[in-house]
Protein backbone atom coordinates (compact mmCIF):
# COMPACT_ATOMS: atom_id res chain seq x y z
CA UNK A 1 0.00 0.00 0.00
CA UNK A 2 3.04 2.78 0.91
CA UNK A 3 3.76 2.38 -2.97
CA UNK A 4 0.37 3.61 -3.57
CA UNK A 5 -0.60 7.21 -4.90
CA UNK A 6 -1.86 8.93 -1.54
CA UNK A 7 -5.28 10.21 -2.44
CA UNK A 8 -5.86 14.27 -3.28
CA UNK A 9 -8.42 16.52 -2.21
CA UNK A 10 -10.24 17.66 -5.67
CA UNK A 11 -9.98 20.75 -5.49
CA UNK A 12 -8.44 23.72 -3.36
CA UNK A 13 -12.10 24.88 -2.41
CA UNK A 14 -12.49 21.24 -1.33
CA UNK A 15 -9.62 21.28 0.47
CA UNK A 16 -10.53 24.80 1.87
CA UNK A 17 -13.79 23.66 3.02
CA UNK A 18 -12.39 21.14 5.15
CA UNK A 19 -9.86 23.02 6.86
CA UNK A 20 -12.47 25.44 7.62
CA UNK A 21 -15.21 22.57 8.71
CA UNK A 22 -12.46 20.85 11.20
CA UNK A 23 -11.53 24.80 12.91
CA UNK A 24 -15.13 25.38 12.95
CA UNK A 25 -16.67 23.50 15.93
CA UNK A 26 -18.52 24.05 19.38
CA UNK A 27 -16.09 25.80 20.76
CA UNK A 28 -16.66 28.42 18.66
CA UNK A 29 -20.36 28.68 19.17
CA UNK A 30 -20.29 28.22 22.91
CA UNK A 31 -16.66 29.23 24.24
CA UNK A 32 -16.08 32.47 21.87
CA UNK A 33 -18.96 34.41 23.29
CA UNK A 34 -18.41 33.66 26.78
CA UNK A 35 -14.70 33.72 26.86
CA UNK A 36 -14.65 37.42 25.27
CA UNK A 37 -17.60 38.61 28.26
CA UNK A 38 -14.97 37.49 30.33
CA UNK A 39 -11.86 39.46 29.05
CA UNK A 40 -13.17 42.83 28.06
CA UNK A 41 -15.77 42.58 25.83
CA UNK A 42 -15.23 44.88 22.61
CA UNK A 43 -11.51 45.68 24.06
CA UNK A 44 -10.94 41.65 23.79
CA UNK A 45 -10.96 42.17 20.18
CA UNK A 46 -8.03 43.72 19.98
CA UNK A 47 -5.44 40.95 21.22
CA UNK A 48 -7.58 38.05 19.90
CA UNK A 49 -6.58 39.78 16.19
CA UNK A 50 -3.07 40.22 17.26
CA UNK A 51 -3.22 36.33 18.48
CA UNK A 52 -4.81 35.44 15.63
CA UNK A 53 -2.01 37.46 13.22
CA UNK A 54 0.82 36.46 15.32
CA UNK A 55 0.21 32.56 16.79
CA UNK A 56 -2.63 31.20 15.04
CA UNK A 57 -2.21 31.88 11.09
CA UNK A 58 1.60 31.26 11.51
CA UNK A 59 1.01 28.15 12.93
CA UNK A 60 -1.62 27.40 10.47
CA UNK A 61 1.24 27.99 8.06
CA UNK A 62 3.27 25.83 9.91
CA UNK A 63 1.17 22.86 9.83
CA UNK A 64 0.09 23.17 6.17
CA UNK A 65 3.88 22.90 5.24
CA UNK A 66 4.57 20.38 7.62
CA UNK A 67 2.04 18.33 6.11
CA UNK A 68 2.20 19.59 1.86
CA UNK A 69 6.23 18.46 2.18
CA UNK A 70 6.33 15.31 3.93
CA UNK A 71 2.77 14.22 2.30
CA UNK A 72 2.79 12.34 5.68
CA UNK A 73 0.35 11.34 8.67
CA UNK A 74 1.60 13.44 11.71
CA UNK A 75 3.78 10.63 12.77
CA UNK A 76 5.69 9.59 9.57
CA UNK A 77 5.90 13.46 8.79
CA UNK A 78 7.69 14.21 12.27
CA UNK A 79 9.98 10.93 11.88
CA UNK A 80 11.33 12.54 8.41
CA UNK A 81 12.40 15.51 10.46
CA UNK A 82 14.21 13.48 13.05
CA UNK A 83 13.35 9.77 14.09
CA UNK A 84 12.67 11.01 18.07
CA UNK A 85 10.47 13.90 16.59
CA UNK A 86 7.81 11.15 15.90
CA UNK A 87 6.99 10.64 19.63
CA UNK A 88 5.27 14.08 18.45
CA UNK A 89 3.13 13.06 16.18
CA UNK A 90 2.05 9.76 17.73
CA UNK A 91 1.11 12.12 20.79
CA UNK A 92 -1.17 14.16 18.48
CA UNK A 93 -3.08 10.84 16.96
CA UNK A 94 -3.65 9.74 20.90
CA UNK A 95 -5.14 13.27 21.79
CA UNK A 96 -6.92 13.17 18.61
CA UNK A 97 -8.15 9.57 19.90
CA UNK A 98 -9.00 10.80 23.52
CA UNK A 99 -10.84 13.78 21.70
CA UNK A 100 -13.05 11.58 19.35
CA UNK A 101 -14.29 9.58 21.71
CA UNK A 102 -16.27 12.23 23.97
CA UNK A 103 -17.09 14.78 21.11
CA UNK A 104 -19.40 12.16 19.08
CA UNK A 105 -21.28 12.28 22.68
CA UNK A 106 -21.84 15.88 22.59
CA UNK A 107 -22.96 15.77 18.86
CA UNK A 108 -25.30 13.03 19.89
CA UNK A 109 -26.52 15.25 22.47
CA UNK A 110 -27.58 18.10 19.78
CA UNK A 111 -28.60 15.41 17.69
CA UNK A 112 -31.73 14.63 19.99
CA UNK A 113 -32.06 18.45 21.40
CA UNK A 114 -33.15 19.03 17.58
CA UNK A 115 -35.84 16.55 18.40
CA UNK A 116 -36.83 18.20 21.71
CA UNK A 117 -37.09 21.65 20.33
CA UNK A 118 -40.11 20.72 18.07
CA UNK A 119 -42.28 19.69 21.20
CA UNK A 120 -39.97 21.82 23.93
CA UNK A 121 -39.87 18.17 25.87
CA UNK A 122 -37.66 19.95 28.63
CA UNK A 123 -40.75 21.73 29.91
CA UNK A 124 -40.10 24.56 32.21
CA UNK A 125 -37.03 23.35 33.92
CA UNK A 126 -34.11 22.46 31.39
CA UNK A 127 -31.55 22.07 33.74
CA UNK A 128 -33.04 19.57 35.90
CA UNK A 129 -34.15 17.51 31.99
CA UNK A 130 -30.88 17.84 30.56
CA UNK A 131 -28.81 17.05 33.80
CA UNK A 132 -31.45 14.98 35.32
CA UNK A 133 -34.28 13.02 32.68
CA UNK A 134 -32.12 13.39 29.54
CA UNK A 135 -28.81 12.36 30.88
CA UNK A 136 -29.08 11.07 34.06
CA UNK A 137 -26.43 11.96 35.42
CA UNK A 138 -25.14 10.50 38.61
CA UNK A 139 -25.09 12.85 41.59
CA UNK A 140 -21.58 12.59 41.80
CA UNK A 141 -18.74 10.93 39.99
CA UNK A 142 -18.09 7.38 40.20
CA UNK A 143 -18.09 4.24 39.39
CA UNK A 144 -20.24 3.52 36.04
CA UNK A 145 -23.70 1.77 37.16
CA UNK A 146 -26.09 2.29 34.19
CA UNK A 147 -26.39 3.05 30.69
CA UNK A 148 -28.55 5.45 28.92
CA UNK A 149 -30.44 4.63 25.48
CA UNK A 150 -31.35 8.13 24.66
CA UNK A 151 -28.03 8.92 24.29
CA UNK A 152 -26.69 5.61 23.36
CA UNK A 153 -28.45 5.22 19.76
CA UNK A 154 -27.88 8.84 18.75
CA UNK A 155 -24.42 7.94 19.77
CA UNK A 156 -24.26 4.97 17.43
CA UNK A 157 -25.92 6.90 14.79
CA UNK A 158 -23.33 9.69 14.75
CA UNK A 159 -20.64 7.52 14.66
CA UNK A 160 -22.08 5.42 11.57
CA UNK A 161 -22.45 9.24 9.37
CA UNK A 162 -18.70 9.84 10.23
CA UNK A 163 -17.69 6.48 9.66
CA UNK A 164 -19.72 6.34 6.55
CA UNK A 165 -17.99 9.50 5.18
CA UNK A 166 -14.39 8.25 5.80
CA UNK A 167 -14.76 5.33 4.38
CA UNK A 168 -15.54 7.05 0.86
CA UNK A 169 -12.23 8.41 1.23
CA UNK A 170 -10.60 11.90 0.99
CA UNK A 171 -12.12 13.37 -2.50
CA UNK A 172 -15.49 11.12 -2.71
CA UNK A 173 -16.26 11.83 1.12
CA UNK A 174 -14.75 14.12 3.62
CA UNK A 175 -14.76 16.89 0.13
CA UNK A 176 -17.66 16.17 -0.49
CA UNK A 177 -19.36 16.01 2.79
CA UNK A 178 -17.62 19.82 3.36
CA UNK A 179 -18.94 21.19 0.43
CA UNK A 180 -22.50 20.28 1.59
CA UNK A 181 -22.02 20.82 5.25
CA UNK A 182 -20.19 24.25 5.33
CA UNK A 183 -23.06 26.23 3.39
CA UNK A 184 -25.34 24.31 5.19
CA UNK A 185 -24.04 25.34 8.42
CA UNK A 186 -23.23 29.21 7.34
CA UNK A 187 -26.90 28.94 6.40
CA UNK A 188 -28.39 27.70 9.52
CA UNK A 189 -26.28 30.24 11.77
CA UNK A 190 -27.17 33.45 9.41
CA UNK A 191 -30.94 32.86 9.65
CA UNK A 192 -30.31 32.13 13.83
CA UNK A 193 -28.55 35.30 13.86
CA UNK A 194 -31.45 37.09 11.84
CA UNK A 195 -34.08 35.90 14.15
CA UNK A 196 -32.05 36.35 17.39
CA UNK A 197 -31.53 39.77 16.19
CA UNK A 198 -34.96 40.85 16.09
CA UNK A 199 -36.11 39.78 19.49
CA UNK A 200 -36.90 42.06 22.43
CA UNK A 201 -33.61 42.55 24.44
CA UNK A 202 -31.11 42.37 22.01
CA UNK A 203 -29.36 45.09 21.84
CA UNK A 204 -29.06 44.92 25.13
CA UNK A 205 -26.93 41.72 25.23
CA UNK A 206 -24.67 42.56 21.91
CA UNK A 207 -23.73 45.95 24.17
CA UNK A 208 -22.80 43.56 27.15
CA UNK A 209 -20.57 41.78 24.80
CA UNK A 210 -19.26 44.54 22.82
CA UNK A 211 -18.99 47.53 25.23
CA UNK A 212 -15.22 47.57 25.49
CA UNK A 213 -13.70 47.61 28.66
CA UNK A 214 -10.29 49.11 27.59
CA UNK A 215 -8.42 48.75 31.30
CA UNK A 216 -8.25 44.72 30.97
CA UNK A 217 -6.03 44.86 27.85
CA UNK A 218 -3.43 45.39 31.00
CA UNK A 219 -3.75 42.18 32.51
CA UNK A 220 -1.85 39.42 31.05
CA UNK A 221 -4.57 37.07 31.94
CA UNK A 222 -6.74 38.55 29.03
CA UNK A 223 -3.88 38.44 26.55
CA UNK A 224 -3.59 34.58 28.01
CA UNK A 225 -7.28 34.00 27.28
CA UNK A 226 -7.13 35.50 23.68
CA UNK A 227 -3.95 33.27 22.74
CA UNK A 228 -5.71 30.34 24.08
CA UNK A 229 -9.23 30.33 22.03
CA UNK A 230 -7.34 31.00 19.37
CA UNK A 231 -5.43 27.83 19.62
CA UNK A 232 -8.19 25.50 20.81
CA UNK A 233 -10.70 27.11 17.97
CA UNK A 234 -8.17 26.42 14.89
CA UNK A 235 -7.33 23.02 15.29
CA UNK A 236 -3.91 23.68 15.84
CA UNK A 237 -1.64 21.06 17.68
CA UNK A 238 -3.71 17.93 16.77
CA UNK A 239 -1.97 17.18 13.77
CA UNK A 240 -5.67 17.48 11.77
CA UNK A 241 -3.95 20.02 9.37
CA UNK A 242 -0.41 18.57 9.20
CA UNK A 243 -2.89 15.24 7.84
CA UNK A 244 -5.29 17.51 5.59
CA UNK A 245 -2.06 19.45 4.11
CA UNK A 246 -0.72 15.77 3.22
CA UNK A 247 -3.46 15.10 0.78
CA UNK A 248 -2.75 18.37 -1.21
CA UNK A 249 -1.26 18.49 -4.82
CA UNK A 250 2.42 19.84 -5.60
CA UNK A 251 1.10 23.13 -6.46
CA UNK A 252 -1.03 24.88 -3.63
CA UNK A 253 -0.96 28.03 -2.13
CA UNK A 254 -0.53 27.43 2.08
CA UNK A 255 -0.34 30.70 3.08
CA UNK A 256 -3.16 32.19 1.02
CA UNK A 257 -5.32 29.55 2.30
CA UNK A 258 -4.20 29.73 5.89
CA UNK A 259 -5.21 33.32 5.92
CA UNK A 260 -8.80 31.90 4.29
CA UNK A 261 -9.17 30.06 6.80
CA UNK A 262 -8.34 31.77 9.82
CA UNK A 263 -10.17 34.63 8.98
CA UNK A 264 -13.26 32.84 8.41
CA UNK A 265 -12.97 30.36 11.81
CA UNK A 266 -12.61 34.36 13.47
CA UNK A 267 -15.58 36.21 11.27
CA UNK A 268 -17.41 32.77 12.29
CA UNK A 269 -16.77 32.90 15.68
CA UNK A 270 -18.09 36.61 15.79
CA UNK A 271 -21.31 35.91 14.52
CA UNK A 272 -21.77 33.50 17.18
CA UNK A 273 -20.94 35.55 19.90
CA UNK A 274 -23.73 38.06 17.91
CA UNK A 275 -26.32 35.39 17.90
CA UNK A 276 -25.44 33.61 21.10
CA UNK A 277 -25.65 37.39 23.47
CA UNK A 278 -28.69 38.44 21.60
CA UNK A 279 -30.62 35.46 22.75
CA UNK A 280 -29.21 36.34 26.19
CA UNK A 281 -30.28 39.77 25.91
CA UNK A 282 -33.68 38.31 24.80
CA UNK A 283 -33.75 36.27 28.12
CA UNK A 284 -32.80 38.66 30.40
CA UNK A 285 -34.99 40.84 29.25
CA UNK A 286 -38.20 38.70 29.99
CA UNK A 287 -36.62 37.61 33.08
CA UNK A 288 -36.39 41.47 34.45
CA UNK A 289 -32.35 40.91 34.80
CA UNK A 290 -29.12 41.66 33.92
CA UNK A 291 -27.51 39.70 31.03
CA UNK A 292 -24.54 38.92 33.65
CA UNK A 293 -27.23 36.68 35.46
CA UNK A 294 -28.04 34.90 32.74
CA UNK A 295 -24.68 34.51 30.77
CA UNK A 296 -23.30 31.22 30.37
CA UNK A 297 -21.06 29.16 28.27
CA UNK A 298 -20.39 25.45 27.20
CA UNK A 299 -22.39 22.72 28.35
CA UNK A 300 -24.83 24.87 30.11
CA UNK A 301 -24.96 27.40 27.24
CA UNK A 302 -26.40 24.84 24.98
CA UNK A 303 -28.22 22.46 26.47
CA UNK A 304 -29.27 24.81 30.05
CA UNK A 305 -29.84 28.46 28.84
CA UNK A 306 -30.49 27.70 24.81
CA UNK A 307 -33.89 25.38 25.79
CA UNK A 308 -34.72 28.19 28.58
CA UNK A 309 -34.84 31.05 25.81
CA UNK A 310 -36.62 28.73 23.34
CA UNK A 311 -39.22 28.08 25.47
CA UNK A 312 -39.84 31.92 25.53
CA UNK A 313 -39.53 33.02 22.58
CA UNK A 314 -41.90 33.06 19.58
CA UNK A 315 -40.99 30.91 16.77
CA UNK A 316 -38.81 28.58 19.49
CA UNK A 317 -38.96 25.70 18.13
CA UNK A 318 -37.36 26.67 14.53
CA UNK A 319 -34.76 28.36 16.41
CA UNK A 320 -34.24 25.60 18.45
CA UNK A 321 -33.83 23.03 15.00
CA UNK A 322 -31.67 25.57 13.83
CA UNK A 323 -29.24 26.07 16.86
CA UNK A 324 -29.34 22.48 17.59
CA UNK A 325 -28.64 21.07 14.17
CA UNK A 326 -25.48 23.70 14.05
CA UNK A 327 -24.21 21.72 16.96
CA UNK A 328 -24.92 18.83 15.02
CA UNK A 329 -23.06 20.15 11.68
CA UNK A 330 -20.33 21.78 13.17
CA UNK A 331 -19.64 18.49 15.45
CA UNK A 332 -19.06 16.34 12.35
CA UNK A 333 -17.25 18.39 10.09
CA UNK A 334 -14.59 19.02 13.45
CA UNK A 335 -15.05 14.94 14.13
CA UNK A 336 -14.68 13.87 11.22
CA UNK A 337 -11.37 15.64 10.55
CA UNK A 338 -9.96 14.19 14.27
CA UNK A 339 -10.87 10.75 13.52
CA UNK A 340 -8.68 11.45 9.97
CA UNK A 341 -5.90 11.79 12.05
CA UNK A 342 -5.76 8.05 13.60
CA UNK A 343 -6.88 6.78 10.75
CA UNK A 344 -4.13 8.39 8.15
CA UNK A 345 -1.08 7.38 10.78
CA UNK A 346 -2.77 4.28 11.22
CA UNK A 347 -2.45 3.58 7.17
CA UNK A 348 1.13 5.61 6.91
CA UNK A 349 2.59 3.01 9.52
CA UNK A 350 0.89 -0.02 8.69
CA UNK A 351 0.44 0.14 5.13
CA UNK A 352 -3.62 -0.69 5.07
CA UNK A 353 -6.36 0.71 2.46
CA UNK A 354 -8.40 2.80 3.55
CA UNK A 355 -11.58 0.73 4.31
CA UNK A 356 -9.75 -1.76 6.43
CA UNK A 357 -8.20 1.39 8.25
CA UNK A 358 -11.42 3.23 8.96
CA UNK A 359 -12.97 -0.07 10.40
CA UNK A 360 -10.21 -0.80 12.67
CA UNK A 361 -10.07 2.80 13.94
CA UNK A 362 -13.54 3.38 13.84
CA UNK A 363 -14.85 0.31 15.33
CA UNK A 364 -12.17 0.89 18.15
CA UNK A 365 -13.25 4.59 18.93
CA UNK A 366 -17.13 3.31 18.60
CA UNK A 367 -16.46 1.00 21.85
CA UNK A 368 -14.19 3.15 23.20
CA UNK A 369 -17.01 6.09 22.70
CA UNK A 370 -19.96 3.82 23.73
CA UNK A 371 -18.12 2.02 26.56
CA UNK A 372 -17.63 5.26 28.77
CA UNK A 373 -19.94 8.27 28.22
CA UNK A 374 -23.72 7.16 27.49
CA UNK A 375 -23.99 6.54 30.80
CA UNK A 376 -24.51 8.04 34.34
CA UNK A 377 -20.96 8.51 35.08
CA UNK A 378 -20.37 10.07 31.08
CA UNK A 379 -21.13 13.85 31.84
CA UNK A 380 -18.49 13.89 34.90
CA UNK A 381 -15.82 11.60 32.72
CA UNK A 382 -15.86 13.98 29.48
CA UNK A 383 -16.10 17.15 31.41
CA UNK A 384 -12.65 16.23 33.33
CA UNK A 385 -11.51 14.44 30.43
CA UNK A 386 -11.86 16.99 28.13
CA UNK A 387 -10.39 20.32 30.42
CA UNK A 388 -7.10 18.10 30.77
CA UNK A 389 -6.44 16.66 27.53
CA UNK A 390 -7.31 20.34 26.26
CA UNK A 391 -4.63 22.20 28.49
CA UNK A 392 -1.84 19.78 29.17
CA UNK A 393 -2.39 17.33 25.47
CA UNK A 394 -3.08 20.14 22.49
CA UNK A 395 -1.85 23.35 24.11
CA UNK A 396 1.52 21.12 25.16
CA UNK A 397 1.96 19.56 21.93
CA UNK A 398 1.59 22.53 19.84
CA UNK A 399 4.51 23.74 22.44
CA UNK A 400 6.43 20.93 21.48
CA UNK A 401 6.09 21.43 17.77
CA UNK A 402 7.71 24.86 17.81
CA UNK A 403 10.02 24.27 20.35
CA UNK A 404 11.37 21.30 18.33
CA UNK A 405 11.12 22.78 14.99
CA UNK A 406 12.23 26.37 15.52
CA UNK A 407 14.81 25.62 18.84
CA UNK A 408 15.97 22.06 18.39
CA UNK A 409 16.01 21.65 14.51
CA UNK A 410 16.16 25.30 13.44
CA UNK A 411 14.10 24.22 10.58
CA UNK A 412 11.99 27.02 9.95
CA UNK A 413 13.85 28.72 7.45
CA UNK A 414 13.49 25.76 5.36
CA UNK A 415 9.60 25.71 5.99
CA UNK A 416 9.71 28.88 5.01
CA UNK A 417 11.42 28.52 1.90
CA UNK A 418 9.09 25.45 1.13
CA UNK A 419 5.64 27.73 1.77
CA UNK A 420 6.83 30.55 -0.29
CA UNK A 421 7.85 28.18 -3.43
CA UNK A 422 3.91 27.83 -4.49
CA UNK A 423 2.06 30.14 -1.93
CA UNK A 424 0.91 33.76 -3.00
CA UNK A 425 1.84 35.64 0.13
CA UNK A 426 5.21 34.76 0.66
CA UNK A 427 6.29 34.85 4.59
CA UNK A 428 9.74 36.49 5.55
CA UNK A 429 11.34 36.88 9.19
CA UNK A 430 8.34 38.01 11.00
CA UNK A 431 6.66 34.43 10.39
CA UNK A 432 10.10 32.90 11.96
CA UNK A 433 9.87 35.33 14.74
CA UNK A 434 6.03 34.44 15.83
CA UNK A 435 6.77 30.76 15.87
CA UNK A 436 10.31 31.04 17.24
CA UNK A 437 9.75 33.74 19.81
CA UNK A 438 6.00 34.97 20.25
CA UNK A 439 4.08 31.24 19.82
CA UNK A 440 6.52 29.23 22.33
CA UNK A 441 6.81 32.22 24.79
CA UNK A 442 3.02 32.26 24.86
CA UNK A 443 2.10 28.61 24.69
CA UNK A 444 4.63 28.54 28.20
CA UNK A 445 3.04 30.82 29.70
CA UNK A 446 -0.11 29.98 29.68
CA UNK A 447 1.38 26.09 31.34
CA UNK A 448 2.65 27.65 33.93
CA UNK A 449 -0.38 29.82 34.46
CA UNK A 450 -2.47 26.75 33.82
CA UNK A 451 -0.63 24.63 36.57
CA UNK A 452 -0.96 27.56 38.91
CA UNK A 453 -4.62 27.52 39.21
CA UNK A 454 -4.95 23.34 38.62
CA UNK A 455 -3.14 23.25 41.59
CA UNK A 456 -4.65 25.94 43.70
CA UNK A 457 -7.86 24.34 43.53
CA UNK A 458 -9.60 20.81 41.99
CA UNK A 459 -11.23 21.66 38.76
CA UNK A 460 -14.69 21.93 39.53
CA UNK A 461 -14.18 20.52 42.86
CA UNK A 462 -13.65 17.03 41.58
CA UNK A 463 -12.35 14.70 43.97
CA UNK A 464 -8.53 14.03 43.90
CA UNK A 465 -8.84 10.58 43.51
CA UNK A 466 -11.18 10.88 40.42
CA UNK A 467 -8.93 14.01 38.89
CA UNK A 468 -5.56 11.42 38.75
CA UNK A 469 -7.41 8.91 36.81
CA UNK A 470 -10.17 10.69 34.42
CA UNK A 471 -8.51 13.56 34.53
CA UNK A 472 -4.16 13.70 34.73
CA UNK A 473 -3.90 9.81 34.21
CA UNK A 474 -5.50 10.35 30.49
CA UNK A 475 -3.79 13.19 29.45
CA UNK A 476 -0.50 11.42 31.03
CA UNK A 477 -1.89 8.08 28.94
CA UNK A 478 -1.75 9.71 25.90
CA UNK A 479 1.72 10.60 26.21
CA UNK A 480 2.91 7.29 27.28
CA UNK A 481 1.19 5.45 24.67
CA UNK A 482 2.89 8.02 22.43
CA UNK A 483 6.11 6.98 23.46
CA UNK A 484 5.59 3.27 22.97
CA UNK A 485 4.12 4.03 19.51
CA UNK A 486 7.44 5.83 18.75
CA UNK A 487 9.38 2.62 20.14
CA UNK A 488 7.92 0.29 17.80
CA UNK A 489 10.64 -0.22 14.53
CA UNK A 490 8.98 0.93 11.01
CA UNK A 491 9.52 -0.97 8.32
CA UNK A 492 11.99 1.17 6.50
CA UNK A 493 11.20 -0.41 2.99
CA UNK A 494 7.63 0.97 3.06
CA UNK A 495 8.32 3.82 5.26
CA UNK A 496 11.20 5.49 2.76
CA UNK A 497 9.07 4.87 -0.35
CA UNK A 498 8.19 7.58 -2.34
CA UNK A 499 6.09 10.22 -0.74
CA UNK A 500 2.78 8.46 -0.80
CA UNK A 501 1.33 11.62 -1.32
CA UNK A 502 2.96 12.68 -3.86
CA UNK A 503 1.95 12.83 -7.66
CA UNK A 504 3.78 10.33 -9.47
CA UNK A 505 4.46 12.31 -12.97
CA UNK A 506 5.07 15.50 -11.12
CA UNK A 507 7.08 14.48 -8.28
CA UNK A 508 9.60 12.89 -11.24
CA UNK A 509 10.24 16.23 -12.44
CA UNK A 510 10.78 17.27 -8.84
Amino acid sequence: MANETREQWGSRAGFLMAAIGSAIGLGNIWRFPAVTYENGGGAFLLPYLIALLTAGIPLLILEYTIGHKFRKSPPAAFRKLAKPAQVIGWWQVTICFVVAAYYAVIIAWALRFVGFSVGQQWGDDANAFFFGDFLQAAEKPGMISSYVDGVLWPLIAVWVVVLAILALGIRNGIEKANMVFIPLLVLFFVVLVARAMTLDGAGKGLDTLFSPDWAALTNGSVWVAAYGQIFFSLSIGFGIMITYASYLRRRADLTGTALVAGFANSSFEILAGIGVFATLGFMATAQGVAVDEVAASGIGLAFVAFPTVISQMPMGALFGVLFFGSLVVAGLTSLISIVQVVVSAVQDRTGLGRLPAVLSVGGLLMVVSIALFPTDDGIYLLDAVDHFINQYGIALAALAVVVTISWALRKLPAFQEHANETSAVRVGTWWRICLGIITPLVLGWMMVDSLRAEFATNYEDYSTEFLLWAGWGVAAAALVIAVLLALVPWRDKKSEAPPAGSDVREEGKS
